[in-house]
């Protein structure tokens, strides 16, 4: 090869990657300008959206009791901070979809056949469980909370508190709602087995266990009501790892016979 086609070997390969990087820049703005149109649409209800959320506990406190405010800016920044939140969280699915554009043209049929119903049962999962948090555990969790504390001591939540606890809930909850996925993911790839995960079933629920209690408040009934979902879910994931190796073993079976 002359040294002329070598000088311009560099130039060819970075002409790819700065195209790549260009469109990975719009697809950032586009998901971006998305979260702050959606921001701009619901900041008028940043107030009804802080009061939607913390419905679970002022449904629980005493008559005469209400959330207070000890720092200047909580009035204005818990709300706001709410809001962008939630427009995070509702633009999710435009979000991966530009990430889903920007990664299929790389990708072989079999896998963006593969890769789409995963993508979109991701998104379905967390909503589920940011959902159960909501309706479920947040009911559970402040009765036990507001009916435990001595007699004599009023309960008066602060509201950039009690947002900072909820996002956290809401967060874990998403993310636990996550394990079908990851033990499918494994399951398919390679790296384990369904024999194998299903053996070790005393130290998932172990593991479940510290995950609840790292991720959520120290308390048992929060810790409980995320680590009890999560190995359900873990079944869920092994139960659709059987499937897909059920249906592979059949494909096989009928390549065999042709």
């Amino acid at each position: 090869m002359s040294h002329s086609d070598d000088s311009r070997d560099p130039g060819q390969a970075q002409a790819p990657l700065i195209e790549h990087l260009i469109e990975l820049r719009s697809r950032l703005m586009r998901a971006v300008v998305a979260i702050l149109v959606i921001f701009l649409g619901l900041y008028a209800f940043a107030n009804d959206i802080y009061g939607f959320v913390a419905e679970p506990l002022m449904a629980l406190l005493p008559e005469g009791s209400q959330m207070i405010a000890t720092e200047v800016a909580s009035p204005f920044l818990a709300p706001f901070k709410l809001t962008l939140v939630v427009a995070v969280f509702i633009a999710v699915p435009y979000v991966l979809h530009q990430a889903w554009s920007f990664v299929a043209p790389g990708l072989y049929d079999n896998e963006k056949a593969l890769a789409l119903p995963l993508l979109a049962s991701s998104v379905a999962l967390f909503y589920a469980g940011a959902a159960f948090a909501y309706y479920v555990v947040f009911p559970l969790l402040f009765q036990f909370f507001t009916q435990t504390g001595p007699e004599n001591v009023a309960v008066m939540t602060d509201i950039n508190q009690y947002l900072n606890f909820v996002l956290k809930l809401f967060f874990a909850f998403g993310v636990a709602f996550e394990i079908p996925i990851a033990t499918f993911l494994l399951i398919l790839s390679g790296a384990t087995t369904v024999e194998s995960l299903s053996k070790k079933r005393p130290y998932v629920v172990l593991g479940c266990f510290v995950v609840g209690m790292l991720m959520t408040p120290p308390d048992v009934v929060s810790q409980s009501l995320l680590a009890v979902p999560m190995y359900l879910l873990y079944e869920v994931g092994l139960l659709f790892g059987r499937l897909v190796r059920r249906k592979r073993e059949a494909d096989a079976a009928d390549e065999d016979e042709a």
